[in-house]
């Protein structure tokens, strides 16, 4: 990308989209050279984390930049606020056109919780006064069967069924609008959201007959001798589901190639800054586990490649929240209101060359569904540069659970909360994740522990809650 002034800012979003699936965070398996060549000419983020790994924390921490856990918002179910100002209310102060255009998943309560009526969620409508003011919207609340989406346009509550695979679909949407001759008038931010990815498991028949039986060389951390549930109509084995997962992606890169030819046949792609992230990321199998929710990296760590930067290779840890002011500062445009995450430029131009924090906070608020993980108990994790520390917990107090030395053990299979050659370092990070709970206003109940005090705890002899220690 030139050094235009205000350029326009495309992210896409894949859910599901583990950060070590596509070949520039270094998969054996898979080919993504049309995303590796964004990020050979941009800047990739090596320790990028979803705060929250669920679908619906993370699109509302990207839409309005703050924490899901200062809205209690538990992992589905919830619908987001038409007076939470939004990303898209950012780039109308700037003065850009916006357009969103796929999965929103924030408008919510369409029967995945005991007692509700269950409908076809895909056929919902999303309402203009939910859709947070984009001012084009050609998506759907949640579909997860990409031969199966029907997608809403603006204010009109007719389905209208996308033909083909959704992914192909999303991006024919998308590219149509920036042909549109109105986006050479102003700058123009959107969202690209594709399901693909995440379950169901399926892709084009070219793309499937690619990957039928290839060999897959599996993370350390993959336990094959356990029996796991399907996930999609092909196969029966997780592997069957891994390589589904990959012929997904390599669609996916393929799309993205066919964004960078539209730009380019435009006149646009110079002018033009693409961001690639996901919602969060994907087990398959790791720790014998499938789906995301966990604090573990194949589920918390995403890819996050943004075509600015020259080549470059950030190390420090970064989070969902800094994507509200980091999309910002790509239109040279800063939030209005304080926000907690950080404008990433800094680091992508060369003006900064480390951020000034130690670590990310993540987290998991809370979960309605009783048979679905952390009903009964929630977690909080801080992780820096070469750690990883996370603690589990219910009203009664969280205490220490977890703690990785990422650097030494990638795979996380020795757990070292209790080793006392590392001591020193777990109560440091304990001090670390309660300093910034106190910061963020979470009202989690956090036991004492490594010589610091609880948090937030009942006091039954004193009747009252002891806020923030």
């Amino acid at each position: 990308m030139s050094g235009t002034a205000r350029p326009n800012v495309i992210l896409i979003i894949s859910d599901q989209l583990r950060r070590f699936a596509l070949g520039c965070y270094g998969d054996p398996n898979v080919s993504t050279p049309n995303i590796d060549a964004l990020a050979a000419r941009g800047t990739r983020f090596a320790a990028a984390s979803s705060t929250y790994p669920v679908c619906v924390p993370f699109r509302f921490s990207l839409q309005t930049g703050e924490y899901a856990h200062t809205r209690a918002i538990p992992a589905i179910e919830w619908r987001m606020s038409p007076a939470e100002r939004t990303l898209a209310d950012e780039f109308h102060d700037a003065g850009y056109d916006t357009g969103m255009f796929g999965k929103w998943h924030l408008y919510g309560g369409f029967g995945h919780l005991p007692g509700h009526t269950v409908v076809k969620t895909s056929r919902t409508a999303v309402p203009r006064p939910f859709q947070g003011r984009w001012q084009r919207f050609a998506g759907f609340d949640i579909c997860n069967d990409p031969y199966d989406t029907y997608v809403f346009h603006d204010d009109d509550p007719t389905p209208c069924k996308l033909e083909g695979y959704q992914t192909d679909g999303l991006f024919d949407l998308t590219m149509d609008w920036i042909r549109e001759p109105a986006r050479r008038e102003r700058p123009f931010a959107s969202i690209l959201s594709v399901e693909p990815p995440h379950p169901l498991f399926t892709a084009p028949e070219e793309y499937l007959e690619r990957w039928r039986d290839r060999d897959i060389v599996l993370r350390e951390n993959v336990e094959l001798d356990r029996k796991y549930r399907k996930r999609g109509p092909h196969g029966s084995s997780l592997l069957d589901d891994l390589r589904v997962y990959y012929a997904m992606i390599e669609n996916l890169d393929d799309n993205v190639g066919r964004l960078v030819d539209t730009l380019a046949e435009t006149g646009m792609l110079d002018e033009t800054v693409i961001a690639l992230t996901a919602d969060h990321g994907e087990l398959l199998g790791s720790h014998g586990l499938l789906a995301k929710q966990r604090p573990w990296e194949e589920s918390v760590g995403i890819p996050l490649i943004v075509s600015h930067g020259l080549g470059r290779v950030v190390d420090d840890p970064v989070c969902t929240e800094d994507l509200f002011p980091t999309l910002l500062g790509l239109a040279g445009h800063a939030p209005r209101d304080p926000k907690p995450g950080t404008d990433l430029t800094p680091l992508m131009d060369g003006s900064a060359g480390r951020l000034e924090r130690e670590g990310v906070l993540l987290e998991f608020v809370s979960e309605l569904r009783p048979d679905a993980p952390f009903h009964e108990e929630t977690w909080r994790a801080f992780r820096t540069r070469r750690y990883k520390y996370t603690v589990l917990g219910d009203a009664h107090g969280a205490r220490p659970w977890q703690f990785f030395d990422l650097q030494e053990d990638p795979y996380e299979l020795t757990n070292l909360v209790d080793d006392p050659a590392y001591a020193e370092q777990v109560a440091h990070h304990h001090r670390l994740l309660r300093d910034r709970l106190v910061e963020t206003y979470d009202h989690y109940v956090l036991a004492p522990a490594h010589g610091c005090p609880g948090l937030n705890e009942w006091d039954p002899e004193a009747k009252y809650q002891k806020r923030f220690g």
